[in-house]
């Protein structure tokens, strides 16, 4: 079903007047294409849509979740956790503290998979692990730490080439391997992270169009991939500026693969693929 500009803007209105969201700076491209895969899912117009949202606050709730974006997984692009795991922290290997901040981080894969690395480099126990997200629902699943096994059996084959330095290949005899960090019930169909893991982020909600840091704290590592591309220019070069502000000196910004700082910010910040780093004030 077609979604015209006038359709988004309507959607916009509706949700700002209706909820605490605001979708005012979203990329269009990208709400166009949700919102006719809402449509389509739904089988209503985008008159039907708007007037339900506006009497259902349940309903709203449900739109927006399905309208922000919640996809993702272990060590997802293992090439970039082995320059994270390489190249990067071991840069603070001398530290005290190391400060590590997800934003939108979605149900938690990636902060799982940070607290491994970090444990395979013998820096987990220093390390202080912050997570938020816009829906309460979805930081619920990251405090869990439980996942779908066949569903999401990529995870072994990147667990494989980040930790065990492998092709991606895997089998039973790497359980040793995984039990330290997670359980597999083949019966249940479930990935079960340990306790120890799920105990030691501090989760927030968080909606970073208009919040700032609740965490009150500078980090040296904000791991935010995939979620700036669906924001348009004026609010992406607002959240740089919310992570710059946030970051210790020389502090390093991780953003998704088909991701990139454009415009005004990119001079707050120094780019040596794939990290960006504060640039001295």
């Amino acid at each position: 079903m077609e979604v015209v500009g006038k359709d988004i803007q309507n959607f916009q209105l509706t949700v700002k007047e209706h909820s605490n969201y605001d979708f005012t700076d979203y990329s269009h491209t990208s709400l166009r294409r949700r919102l006719a895969r809402i449509l389509l899912e739904m089988e209503m117009d985008m008159d039907q849509l708007t007037l339900r949202m506006k009497h259902d606050p349940e309903f709203l709730e449900t739109i927006t979740r399905k309208i922000t974006v919640h996809t993702t997984e272990m060590f997802r692009d293992p090439d970039v956790w082995n320059r994270l795991k390489k190249d990067l922290l071991p840069l603070y290997s001398t530290q005290s503290t190391i400060r590590i901040w997800h934003p939108g981080c979605s149900t938690g894969q990636e902060v799982y998979s940070m607290m491994m690395v970090l444990d395979e480099l013998g820096l987990l126990d220093k390390s202080e692990i912050y997570a938020s997200d816009l829906h309460q629902d979805v930081l619920e699943t990251a405090r869990q730490g439980i996942y779908r096994y066949r569903f999401n059996q990529i995870y072994l084959e990147n667990f494989d080439r980040v930790m065990l330095n492998g092709d991606g290949s895997y089998s039973r005899d790497q359980k040793k391997h995984w039990k330290k960090y997670f359980h597999i019930d083949e019966t249940r169909d479930t990935i079960q992270m340990k306790e120890y893991l799920r105990q030691k982020p501090v989760y927030k909600k968080q909606d970073l169009v208009r919040d700032p840091n609740f965490f009150l704290v500078n980090f040296d590592l904000i791991v935010c991939r995939n979620v700036i591309i669906y924001f348009n220019t004026d609010l992406q070069n607002r959240v740089f500026e919310l992570f710059y502000q946030n970051l210790r000196q020389n502090g390093a910004l991780l953003l998704g693969v088909h991701e990139s700082i454009l415009g005004v910010s990119s001079k707050r910040f120094i780019k040596k693929d794939p990290f960006y780093y504060k640039a001295q004030e």
